[in-house]
């Protein structure tokens, strides 16, 4: 998957869902920076979802008429914990088929969660995301228990601006303009 951002903003109906679950530590990074982008004005047609570890659910949601998906989990990739990647998972050339196991539906990768959507949207008609990047931060800890070591929980914050940036919310609104009367009544 390509560590580059992408350098356009995406069209149509854009979903960020939150991968990851949070009792085992920095495996809640994806929670986290949601419900901390939740606090941020979005563009018209951008949903976030605390998808925690209801990848099934997240599978079918993302055929649900999205164009772009952004997920937002823990991504263990060898770099010092903490570190964020963008990858692009709709790249065929970065693409990684996860090892054929048993469906788990609480420990479902965002791999996982792409390898399932063909056969989803066969079986319902739904048409899946033209775009799927993952936003991911190295982490330091996923062993059992609540919270984020400490350089997975600084890097909220700037996941948060990456994940503004990529839906274009991190540029000012447009100039409005207002007809006033201002004819004496």
């Amino acid at each position: 998957m390509n560590r580059d951002a992408p350098r356009t903003t995406p069209s149509g109906r854009t979903l960020i869902a939150g991968v990851g679950n949070i009792f085992l530590g920095d495996d809640g990074f994806g929670v986290e920076a949601v419900r901390a982008l939740g606090q941020h004005p979005l563009p018209e047609g951008v949903e976030v979802v605390d998808a925690g570890v209801r990848g099934v659910h997240l599978a079918y949601q993302m055929l649900d008429g999205y164009e772009t998906v952004l997920l937002v989990d823990a991504c263990a990739r060898g770099g010092e914990p903490g570190s964020l990647h963008v990858l692009d998972a709709t790249d065929p050339t970065e693409r990684h088929e996860p090892a054929t196991t048993p469906l788990d539906g609480h420990h479902m990768t965002p791999d996982t969660v792409l390898a399932l959507l063909d056969t989803l949207s066969a079986g319902t008609g739904g048409r899946r995301p033209q775009r799927v990047l993952v936003v991911g931060c190295e982490p330091a800890d996923t062993a059992e228990g609540i919270g984020l070591s400490e350089p997975v929980a600084a890097a909220v914050d700037e996941a948060v601006r990456i994940v503004l940036k990529l839906v274009g919310a991190d540029r000012p609104a447009p100039a409005t303009t207002s007809e006033r009367n201002t004819t004496p009544c």
